[in-house]
């Protein structure tokens, strides 16, 4: 299957995967995610957790689509490279204060999520270059 085609697909998990992480740490064991900055607190729900989800889903398409239509040697290397880069930068808001170790846990779990589908996703297989399925 083609990376153009395969991209729904992984765009929807991608914003799947980190509602479930929301679902198994809200709801089923109760802890309520929640960041502080000073005296206003914000309530991390999963509509929220969705729409960033799909922000970095679509983001997410980007790159790929560019490399695909230049023709890039290493485009899966160079994607790969970047994503992982992405998600590092992703994780510094966690050394900050303003949450707890639950909600850092989750969130973290979320970003790892996203990743997990999104890295893979978009540029197929290791080994197979966008645009070269």
């Amino acid at each position: 299957m083609s990376a153009r085609r395969r991209r729904p697909g992984v765009t929807a998990l991608a914003v799947l995967a980190p509602v479930l992480v929301w679902l198994v740490a809200d709801p089923l064991l109760g802890h309520r995610l929640r960041i502080a900055d000073g005296e206003r607190t914000l309530d991390i729900g999963a509509v929220p957790v969705a729409a960033v989800a799909l922000l970095a889903a679509l983001s997410g398409w980007g790159l790929p689509a560019v490399l695909e239509r230049s023709g890039v040697r290493r485009a899966r290397t160079i994607w790969t490279g970047a994503a992982g880069a992405v998600l590092a930068v992703s994780f510094l808001p966690f050394t900050g204060d303003g949450m707890d170790g639950g909600t850092r846990a989750a969130l973290a779990l979320m970003h790892l999520a996203v990743a997990a589908v999104l890295i893979p996703g978009p540029g197929g297989r290791p080994g197979e270059e966008p645009g070269r399925v």
